[in-house]
């Protein structure tokens, strides 16, 4: 089969990738494999999709890298999947766009451009740009294409992204809010006007992407109106090992008075803060888990929730109480219940169907499914939804639809 796509998704020390046929219905999914925790001390783990996987390519010990990693995967992918000249389109997902307000096919300008940007997404657009060179020269025939998260966010309006500074230092340096996980927002928004039968446009969202970095998203009429995000994923919510929004003199005193660099606070705030500091464990599920023991996971899972309720309580208000749908998603918005409860329960007050029964129902294959129980009225009312985003998908599925990109005849 020709014309398949390929989505490649770097993480701070992990590569998913997925393999899409192209048909007339859309991206068809051939295959997805994974290398965790890639380090330069050989301790990564490879899984793949594809039953066929030889005791070879198990053995995971010499990729250090991110580049060893996709140079494992593509062996794997062409020994069992597809071959390297079927292969026509990689789409990278990368975390921060700057100023580019569409995906751009990656040629040495763009991605010089994208490279300048890595001081504002560390976490994820160092490996990002590292694997775009990496594929450039494993698949010099395959066209290399750039997806953003924040093309999402280009709608906000300038009251909101604004930050109230000297503006000509802000316009000079672009200092401004962005917004991330627009590739996740873009494809729930798609899925959930469909779960719900509303044409976009007329659909308000509140969307909580949760996982090891965690945000929300306002959705007015089908359009990002604000995010928690910023200029950086740092803002908003913590995370696995972000700090979330603080006070930036907190930063500032704690160089003055000790040996703390800018560097070093840095490192902190991205690496080694979230409910790891806190706890010592960057997994969600053993905060969850650890809660009726220990105080500082109840204390890791209380600040979560207190910290996502301050983002919807907020976009309620912006959105006039008029939504259609809180959806959670992400590793955390779709695997814990115990969050899902937590969050479900607080936000009956504005008007929110919660069912715990639903909520804890065993998940069903379907993307959207429902938490909330019929509306006693018969009326639909303000649902709360669970959905299985997809960024490898969304992009595959954008990429077919862009006739600059994908001629129809090839489906």
């Amino acid at each position: 089969m020709s014309g398949i796509i390929l989505s490649v998704n770097a993480g701070s020390s992990s590569l998913k990738v997925s393999l899409f046929g192209p048909t007339a219905d859309g991206p068809r999914h051939l295959a997805t494999c994974t290398v965790e925790s890639i380090s330069a001390d050989g301790t990564a783990s490879f899984t793949s999709t594809v039953k066929d996987i030889s005791d070879q390519e198990k053995d995971v010990k010499d990729v250090k890298d991110h580049d060893g990693a996709l140079q494992h995967i593509l062996k794997h992918l062409f020994r069992t999947t597809t071959s390297e000249e079927d292969v026509t389109r990689v789409c990278h997902r990368v975390v921060h766009g700057g100023n580019f307000k569409k995906r751009v096919l990656i040629d040495d300008q763009s991605l010089h451009h994208l490279e300048a940007l890595i001081e504002l997404a560390p976490l994820h657009n160092a490996p990002s740009t590292a694997l775009i060179r990496s594929t450039l020269k494993q698949l010099p025939k395959a066209k290399s294409i750039a997806y953003f998260d924040t093309t999402f966010h280009n709608s906000i309006p300038p009251h909101i992204y604004t930050f109230p500074i000297d503006q000509e230092l802000a316009q000079k340096y672009g200092l401004r809010k962005h917004g991330f996980h627009g590739i996740s927002y873009s494809f729930i928004l798609r899925n959930v006007t469909q779960f719900l039968k509303k044409p976009a446009f007329t659909t308000n969202l509140i969307v909580l992407h949760l996982g090891s970095g965690a945000s929300v998203c306002c959705i007015k009429n089908g359009q990002s109106l604000d995010t928690s995000m910023s200029l950086t994923p740092l803002a908003g919510l913590p995370g696995a090992t972000r700090s979330g929004d603080i006070d930036p003199t907190a930063i500032l005193h704690l160089i003055k008075v000790s040996s703390t660099t800018v560097e070093d606070a840095e490192t902190m705030l991205n690496k080694n803060s979230g409910w790891k500091a806190l706890t010592t464990t960057s997994s969600f599920g053993d905060v969850v888990s650890n809660q009726a023991k220990d105080a500082n996971a109840k204390l890791a899972f209380d600040l979560f929730v207190d910290r996502i309720l301050n983002f919807v309580g907020a976009y309620y208000l912006k959105l006039e109480g008029n939504v259609d749908a809180l959806v959670f998603a992400g590793g955390i918005g779709e695997k814990s219940i115990e969050l899902r409860t937590a969050i479900g329960e607080r936000c009956r007050i504005l008007g929110f169907l919660y069912s715990e029964e639903l909520n804890r129902e065993k998940p069903s294959q379907d993307v959207v499914r429902s938490i909330s129980p019929d509306s006693p009225g018969g009326g639909i009312g303000k649902r709360i939804l669970v959905c299985q985003t997809d960024e490898q998908f969304e992009m595959a599925y954008q990429c077919t639809e862009d006739s600059e990109l994908y001629d129809r005849g090839e489906l």
